[in-house]
Order: structure tokens, then C-alpha cells, then sequence
């Protein structure tokens, strides 16, 4: 799991999220035609913008974790993904159109949640007078 935008609130924190899932699933679907034989092979990417609680917990071994709906609603956007897929929601999908080409997936059952609009990212946008 990771988490953008924190522990400092950001404008770029779902495009800088896709930005990482983008590049983790290219380095491993690299890595994975350079070694067939591999134990990880393959990984699906779910990610969700929304609120989070962040804290450090423990009382002797510290670990800084978050919680929350989004955090759930990640998950289960990664457990309706595909390998080497980059899934997200609506919400992440409203942050980041102006920036990535999405095919929309519809609306899928997710437990718990109801119907979700789900996207797959496909690759970023030309931007022009680059």
C-alpha cells in the first residue's frame, strides 16, 4: 500500500499516485520478460482519491499507517483489477483526466460499496508545445 498527499495535503497527490503505479507496473512487466522465471510476476494496482486518517502507531515498535473508506475502497479497486493494470475510481478518474488517457469500465459490484464507476488508466497525455 501507498498513500500521496501526505503527511502534507497536495495538489498532485493522485497524479503522482498513477505517475508511481505507471512506473511499478512497467519495471515489473519488464523485469518479468528478462526473468520468465520469477516468483512475482504479476500485480494489480487499485487507487482511490479521498479522506484518510494517517498516524504513527505502537508503543515500542512504531509504524506509520492510515485507515478509512478510501483505504478500503483502494483495495477493493485493486481486487477487481487486472495484472499490469492500473484501476481507479471515479474520484481519482475526475483528478487526473485533464493529465491520462482512461477506458471506462462501468460500473462494478463491490462488497460493501454498491455499484463503483471503475477506469483503467491507459498512458498519460500528449501535452502540447512540449
Amino acid at each position: 500500500m501507498c498513500a500521496g498527499g501526505l503527511p502534507k495535503p497536495n495538489d498532485t497527490h493522485a497524479k503522482d499516485a498513477v505517475r508511481a503505479a505507471i512506473e511499478i507496473a512497467e519495471w515489473l512487466k519488464n523485469r518479468t520478460e528478462s526473468m520468465p522465471n520469477a516468483l512475482f510476476r504479476e500485480m494489480r494496482i487499485g487507487i482511490h482519491t479521498g479522506p484518510v486518517v494517517a498516524g504513527v502507531v505502537g508503543k515500542h515498535k512504531f509504524a506509520y499507517d492510515i485507515w478509512g473508506d478510501a483505504v478500503n475502497l483502494a483495495a477493493r479497486l485493486e481486487e477487481h483489477g487486472v495484472p499490469g493494470k492500473v484501476n481507479i475510481s471515479q474520484a481519482t478518474y475526475e483528478a487526473i483526466k485533464d493529465t491520462f488517457n482512461c477506458i471506462p469500465r462501468g460500473l462494478k459490484e463491490v462488497h460493501n460499496k454498491g455499484l463503483v464507476s471503475m477506469y483503467f488508466v491507459e498512458s498519460i497525455k500528449k501535452i502540447e508545445n512540449e
